[in-house]
């Protein structure tokens, strides 16, 4: 099969201009109005303008076009009647396909469109339909559209749309035809000179092409395939292959490379019994990836491929594959198996031998030994081989993964060339680290590691889990607490209303006593009440026995003494506040503390540490207050039937300065925590402050600033000595008058790169500072202030307990006396630091020209950080500015190099005798390279060496007998 032309699906109708240069005359433009009319001549309808803008809007068409340099010479060798012909007839047909779609922005809002519906489950089959239409759509107008709709595609980025659909694809997408047309769509992209090299250029192209190897849509498989082989014969091309196909290893989680290409062509059953198609393009690629780029010159390279694909066990899919029986299978067959007997061959001649065979260990170390011996390096051949066999061996496990290194680092060795370059990508840089860890260490340790791993992500998790229950404990606390003021508040309001009432009722009470009293003595005047004397009476009487027989609450003691027997609880006694003994309850029962344990542990100062941080915290707010004390005193002979919050209180009410003990242990508990609070802020503060002073890097800098300055406000004699440090952000805000998004700080960091590079490194000098700026003096002082009148708290309790005798399990004296030895030590030391950083800092400001009396930290350093912010932020932006320069740059050397390429092709092609003319177009490519011819030359030659060597030597003791080729 001969290379494919472009017939008339090609850019913009071409095919009718080509007809041109059959014959030496000049034909009549004609175009076919049905299949059963004759071609008629047409004549333009406009009157031809003068040559020069002829020649004008004929070079416009002609680049439109993207023809070749022969076939753009022809069109310009025509006369100037026919030139003024074909461009009315372009003109008119692009005026009747003018419409919206044909602008890529149609197409490109549809791709978008359909890339945010990712799937096809919600779609009905028209919609489908409808969506792989508009792709098929689109992939004719990339082939058939003028060439300034391919540049305009380009510019909107519409290669990035395609993309980044195709990366967005569900299974259902994956699977459908609408894959395929995507696939078509960059095929044709890459038809065109200009978007071929867009897309060889782009970062991830090929790799997201290599991706859709992963679908078991066969055609779409084909295409990439076709895509893949084709970009290994374009310069530059073979390298991004072999860099894709390690991607999709990543991609599709192989064991390595090229195992899903082995397994598709191994695959018989279900669709792919049948299926030639795919086989002969999995061969022609596989042929190519060995045969093009490093592959045309190094025969370690094609070697060190080969036996990657002999690994994966293609010999024996190779002599199944015969039985297909198709001719362009066969060739590219054939290819793969010559090409492999003559690289074998000349291996053969650098050994002197008629022939390796490469399965046999003991003759490829009998050949290593006769061409390593009485050499420098035979020494270091045997320590390897001693080394070898000192290497773990064992079947089970993982010491394969020696093994493996061992065979990376050989075939990193073979394959580097004198420039340190690697033909194959780095294989050992694409080795598993994971895997060399493991052979560090055994089994046992990686399973002690994860077990510790997933035991300290437990604990974290827990921990976590912890914290935010904390915190919302805290806020229902606050929340609580706000509500018991306002319930207080209220209630105090009511109580004084009442007391108010009440004193109105007792004195309206008093009155009408008075009252009924003097109506009841005018009553009984003259009777004989006036006479008796009920209080001799009392003198005499049991009034106990009396009280007891006709009590006005017999009945209900009987009831409830009746009630105690049927339900047998005694109700609990409780005399604090109902919301203050509910919130104790709760704090007790998180505790899990019985009250001697907790008496225990106050005494002891909590030696065993049964009390954390937060509830010592929590019970400091239950200290029993003085009228707690009294109610439970006066009922302390009702201890069993007190509620479990006011035994508690009741109890701990009974150690002396329990209050004072209480605060003197959270005092304790929190000083290491408060110190290492601390101690941070105060190094951050000194630290930062010797480093602004010492820093010759930020001294040069300002000093160029303050160039930059004078120069800006009155030229090169501009008289400011200084200036504020809080100018330093004004850089930033300072644009260029030229470009808008420069400012004055890309432009001094890029003076500081050409002339001050050491200048650069100031903000290593500066490490502190982002800390420093966080640091607020009063709040500091405060905290100082805080653990200074705590410590004397404590120490205060310390003298009182010492001069009272000590109860049996008291050990406040003693730890308490240990902890305030340590801790006055370190007290001591953070408060040194801190005037030491106080003076630094002091120094600091001054040295810089600033107010010490109204600069604080924060805000002096904070200038500081801010600046670094921006310069580093800065400094990026111009690190990604060069980048896109750099791109552009490359990217036209690319098409350059193209165009020089397909310049020597051109002229290689016009050397030849018969004259052919192969386009350099990416379908001839695909097409030559699909029937195989694209290695006609190399398997000719072969054919002629392999016929040669036959008529010589017959050696019966091949490995691989050539007989299966077919001739």
């Amino acid at each position: 099969m001969a290379p494919r032309k472009r017939g008339g699906g090609g850019r913009g109708g071409l095919s009718f201009i080509f007809c041109c240069f059959n014959s030496s005359d000049h034909p009549e433009i004609t175009y076919r109005l049905r299949e059963d009319f004759a071609l008629q001549t047409m004549e333009p309808a406009l009157p031809m303008p003068g040559y020069d803008e002829l020649d004008g809007m004929f070079s416009e068409l002609v680049d439109e076009l993207d023809l070749t340099e022969k076939h753009r010479e022809a069109m310009f060798a025509l006369p100037a009647e026919k030139k003024w012909q074909i461009y009315c007839s372009k003109k008119k047909e692009q005026e009747e396909n003018k419409s919206a779609t044909s602008w890529p922005e149609y197409y490109i809002d549809q791709l978008n469109s359909m890339a945010a519906r990712k799937t096809l489950l919600a779609l009905e089959k028209e919609d489908e339909e409808e969506r792989n239409k508009t792709i098929e759509s689109l992939k004719t107008a990339l082939r058939t559209q003028p060439m300034r709709f391919v540049t305009r595609f380009i510019d909107l980025d519409g290669l990035t749309c395609i993309l980044n659909f195709l990366k967005s694809m569900d299974y259902e997408t994956t699977e459908s035809q609408i894959h395929t047309s995507l696939i078509g769509c960059i095929k044709a992209l890459m038809n065109n000179s200009q978007g071929r090299a867009h897309v060889l250029s782009h970062s991830e192209s090929i790799n997201i092409i290599a991706q859709s190897l992963a679908t078991e849509n066969i055609k779409t498989k084909v295409a990439v395939l076709e895509i893949m082989g084709a970009v290994c014969l374009v310069p530059g091309g073979h390298k991004k292959i072999l860099e894709a196909m390690l991607h999709y290893q990543r991609f599709a989680c192989e064991r390595t490379r090229f195992q899903t290409l082995i397994n598709d062509l191994d695959r018989s059953t279900g669709r792919y019994r049948d299926e030639v198609n795919l086989k002969t393009a999995i061969m022609s690629f596989i042929n190519a990836v060995l045969s093009q780029g490093a592959g045309e010159t190094s025969l370690e390279f094609r070697i060190h491929l080969r036996y990657e694909f002999l690994m994966l066990g293609i010999q024996p899919v190779i002599d199944k594959l015969r039985s297909h029986e198709n001719s362009t299978l066969d060739r590219h067959l054939d290819y793969f198996e010559m090409l492999r007997n003559e690289d074998e061959l000349a291996l053969s001649k650098r050994f002197e031998s008629a022939h390796i065979d490469t399965k046999s260990a003991t003759q490829v170390f009998d050949l290593i030994r006769k061409k390593m011996n009485h050499t420098d390096a035979y020494p270091h051949f045997m320590s390897v081989l001693h080394h070898c066999l000192l290497m773990p061996h064992k079947r089970s496990g993982n010491t394969v993964q020696y093994w493996l290194l061992l065979d990376r680092i050989v075939q990193q060795m073979v394959l580097q060339n004198d420039k340190g370059h690697d033909p194959d990508v780095t294989p050992l840089e694409n080795f598993n680290v994971k895997n060399v860890v493991r052979m560090l260490v055994n089994e046992n340790e990686v399973k002690q590691w994860k077990e510790q791993a997933e035991k300290m992500r437990k604990e974290h998790h827990e921990l976590q889990q912890r914290f935010e229950k904390k915190e919302r404990e805290c806020d229902a606390k606050t929340q609580e607490k706000e509500d018991m003021m306002q319930t207080l508040n209220k209630m105090k309001e009511k109580l004084e209303k009442e007391s108010t009432e009440h004193k109105n009722v007792k004195q309206q009470v008093a009155e009408l006593t008075a009252r009924l009293h003097e109506l009841s003595t005018n009553k009984l005047e003259g009777t004989v009440w006036m006479e008796v004397d009920d209080g001799k009476v009392f003198k005499i009487l049991d009034l106990e026995d009396l009280e007891k027989t006709f009590s006005a609450y017999q009945r209900q003691q009987k009831e409830a003494e009746d009630d105690t027997l049927s339900s047998k609880k005694v109700k609990e006694l409780s005399v604090i506040d109902g919301r203050r003994a509910q919130n104790c309850n709760i704090l007790l029962s998180r505790l899990k503390l019985s009250n001697e344990e907790m008496k225990r542990a106050i005494l002891t100062m909590d030696e065993q540490e049964d009390l954390p941080k937060d509830m010592l915290e929590q019970l400091l707010k239950f200290v029993p207050e003085k009228s707690d004390v009294d109610l439970l005193e006066e009922h302390k002979h009702e201890l069993d039937r007190m509620a479990k919050p006011d035994r508690f209180l009741y109890e701990m009410s009974r150690i002396n300065h329990y209050q004072q003990r209480l605060q003197s242990l959270y005092f304790k508990k929190k000083f290491a925590e408060r110190i290492a609070e601390i101690k941070p802020k105060v190094e951050a503060l000194t630290k930062a402050s010797k480093e602004i002073l010492h820093s010759r890097n930020l001294k040069q800098l300002l000093e160029v600033v303050l160039a930059f300055g004078n120069y800006m406000n009155k030229g090169q004699r501009g008289n400011a000595y200084g200036f504020k440090v809080s100018s330093l952000n004004k850089i930033a805000d300072t644009k260029s008058s030229i470009d808008k998004n420069i400012t004055l700080l890309h432009y001094l960091i890029t003076i500081l790169e050409k002339k001050y590079p050491k200048v650069l490194m100031f903000q290593e000098d500066l490490q502190s500072i982002s800390e420093a700026a966080k640091v607020n003096m009063t709040e500091l002082e405060k905290d100082i202030c805080n653990l200074r009148s705590g410590l004397k708290s404590v120490e205060s309790e310390l003298e009182y307990q010492k001069k009272r005798p000590q109860e049996l399990g008291d050990k406040f004296v003693s730890v308490v006396s240990q902890f305030i030895t340590v801790a006055s030590f370190s007290f001591s030391d953070v408060e040194d630091s801190l005037t030491e950083s106080k003076e630094l800092f002091l120094r600091a400001v001054k040295h810089f020209g600033e107010d010490a009396s109204k600069m604080q930290p924060d805000e002096f350093f904070g200038i500081f950080d801010q600046f670094l912010q921006s310069f580093g932020e800065a400094q990026q932006e111009n690190e990604n500015m060069r980048k896109r320069k750099e791109e552009e740059e490359r990217r036209a050397k690319m098409e350059a190099q193209l165009k020089e390429q397909r310049e020597k092709e051109r002229k290689a092609r016009k050397a030849k005798a018969n004259g052919e003319d192969d386009g350099g177009e990416f379908d001839d490519l695909v097409s030559a390279l699909r029937s195989g011819e694209v290695f006609d030359k190399d398997l000719s030659k072969m054919k002629r060496n392999r016929k040669r060597i036959n008529n010589q030597t017959t050696d019966s003791s091949r490995e691989r007998p050539v007989t299966k080729l077919n001739f």
